[in-house]
């Protein structure tokens, strides 16, 4: 089993960590998402693997009669675990589950959440104001970026009560709270014209 007290890894590398697509998905999902790196997508992808490898065991167990009232109440259970966390709608079935992409898990992190609901200009910049503990869920601060958001504390993501970004006049809340405009292109010095010289 292992020391309890040691970390243990929560992802699983890819099996082959040169395939061109792959890569490509994985950076465009960490600067979409303002991740730190690509684990924490193939973290997000271990969560979904779970999900998927229990449907698969519920659809098993349910191909046999002996086992009926069994697989109803597991389902039941998959399912409302699921919805409760919010990677599945109200009208969902086991074909949902498997059918579960990344990106649904990475919009239940907190780092998407705040930047979603307008608490920061960017992703990034989110992960910042997380880490640095402006952000809470129902009163208590969170300085976990990935922490999953369930449905019903979505709606009770808000500054921390302390931190000076409660306050309208902070001048970054102001900057938040406007919307971006075109951003004009950064002046070349003179001495420098690209390319070598």
């Amino acid at each position: 089993m292992g020391y309890p007290g040691k970390n243990h890894k929560a992802y699983q590398t890819p099996k082959r960590p040169w395939e061109k697509s792959r890569i490509e998905n994985e950076t465009r999902l960490v600067i979409e998402y303002g991740l730190r790196n690509k684990r924490e997508v193939w973290k997000s992808q271990a969560h979904l693997r779970r999900y998927r490898k229990a449907a698969r065991e519920l659809l098993a167990l349910g191909s046999s009669e002996a086992h009926r009232d069994t697989y109803e109440a597991k389902k039941e259970e998959l399912i409302s675990h699921l919805q409760r966390a919010g990677l599945l709608g109200p009208d969902a079935g086991i074909d949902d589950v498997l059918s579960l992409k990344v990106q649904t898990q990475l919009e239940r992190r907190l780092q998407t959440v705040v930047y979603r609901k307008g608490l920061a200009r960017s992703p990034k910049q989110a992960r910042q104001l997380i880490t640095h503990g402006h952000i809470a869920i129902a009163g208590r601060r969170v300085n976990i970026p990935g922490y999953q958001v369930s449905r019903k504390d979505e709606g009770q993501v808000s500054y921390y009560g302390t931190s000076p970004l409660v306050s309208d006049a902070h001048p970054e809340k102001v900057r938040i709270a406007k919307p971006a405009s075109n951003p004009k292109p950064m002046p070349q010095s003179e001495g420098y014209r690209g390319g070598r010289r």
